[in-house]
């Protein structure tokens, strides 16, 4: 079944479904990736997303060799990528060795980077954010390089602004955030210097039900936890139309890579979301703080008008996301740290 408003489940019973999901594809992606020829490989797939991702891009074209790269420290996740018939070939991306032995696919999409912990080894997290892509970029010169980037690259905006612009320059708060406008600047460099097709993928909280900003506003709501709202206004998107966009983007590289912000469409209130989960829980938000007047968020005009609206919009997310909690289902135990204000993870 493909992936459409009309056919989305009322409920998410469990992880195995919600895998299900998030790896279900669009006709939209299945076009695009239609137009786009050889295979695709997916560096640092271990991740967050990378999984959906890969899996995604399997379910989308089957006949596609799809290969998943990481340390793969955890067989578990392993096992998951080729149980959906993604093949794996486990690499240390900051062995220079390690990636000329990797075949030279056509199609990449770079997810490797450092956030969570970032702050605890600073020298790291630039290693990972800025040297590695160097050495991507110029091991890949000959691909498509579709590398995600943050919104977090871009300085706060007034909350009314409708958010930063792809033309807005980098501008951000804290080591992480500079250490991806390295990561964007190496992979820029090289892409004009080798006439690589590519897009720096600015993305801005991809949630499922077991991770993102819906998580962590309803489960302290749930728990009778404050919610700090100093950071006040938010964007989001679903992960599974985060993955859907970054596969389209290999139709629609440029070159030079140029950025475009993808998440949700709407600016929305940390207030009005907990008030809505206060609601569908019988439980009373705890609401400390005030709203700053500045924010990070991003304008997704640009990706709205290449792939459209996303498929999951935010009431379907807030009742998934109610639900699970509700359930007391699992989750992956990293908050987002969306409230955070000066950079630091």
């Amino acid at each position: 079944m493909l992936l459409s408003r009309e056919t989305l489940p009322k409920t998410i019973p469990d992880v195995a479904a919600l895998d299900d999901l998030l790896c279900r594809p669009t006709q939209a992606l299945i076009d695009d990736l239609a137009k786009v020829d050889g295979d695709l490989m997916v560096l640092g797939v271990a991740g967050k997303m990378g999984p959906t991702l890969a899996g995604l891009a399997k379910a989308a074209s089957p006949n596609r060799r799809v290969i998943g790269v990481a340390r793969f420290s955890d067989p578990a996740s392993k096992a998951a990528l080729e149980a959906r018939g993604v093949e794996t070939i486990a690499c240390d991306l900051l062995d220079e060795a390690e990636i000329a032995k990797l075949p030279k696919s056509p199609n990449i999409v770079f997810m490797a980077g450092r956030k969570f912990g970032a702050e605890g080894d600073l020298a790291l997290t630039w290693a990972m954010n800025s040297h590695v892509p160097a050495l991507i970029a110029q091991a890949f010169r000959t691909s498509r390089i579709v590398a995600f980037s943050t919104g977090c690259v871009y300085p706060f905006v007034p909350v009314d602004s409708g958010g930063s612009p792809e033309s807005m320059p980098p501008d951000p708060p804290g080591e992480y955030a500079q250490s991806c406008v390295g990561r964007e600047r190496l992979f820029e460099y090289f892409s004009a210097k080798y006439q690589t097709p590519g897009r720096l993928f600015r993305l801005n909280y991809a949630i499922d039900m077991r991770y993102g900003v819906l998580y962590d506003i309803a489960s302290k709501v749930w728990q009778g936890k404050p919610i700090d709202l100093g950071i006040g206004h938010v964007n989001f998107i679903w992960q599974g139309d985060a993955s859907a966009q970054a596969l389209r983007c290999l139709a629609h590289c440029t070159t030079p890579t140029k950025p475009i912000n993808v998440s949700g469409h709407e600016t929305l209130l940390v207030r009005d979301l907990a008030a809505k989960f206060g609601k569908l829980f019988g439980r009373e938000p705890v609401l400390v703080g005030q709203e700053q007047p500045t924010a990070w968020l991003t304008d997704t005009t640009q990706a709205v008008k290449l792939f459209g609206e996303a498929v999951v919009d935010t009431d379907q997310l807030v009742a998934w996301t109610a639900d699970w909690v509700a359930r007391e289902m699992p989750n992956i135990g990293k908050p987002t740290k969306y409230e955070v204000r000066d950079g630091r993870y």
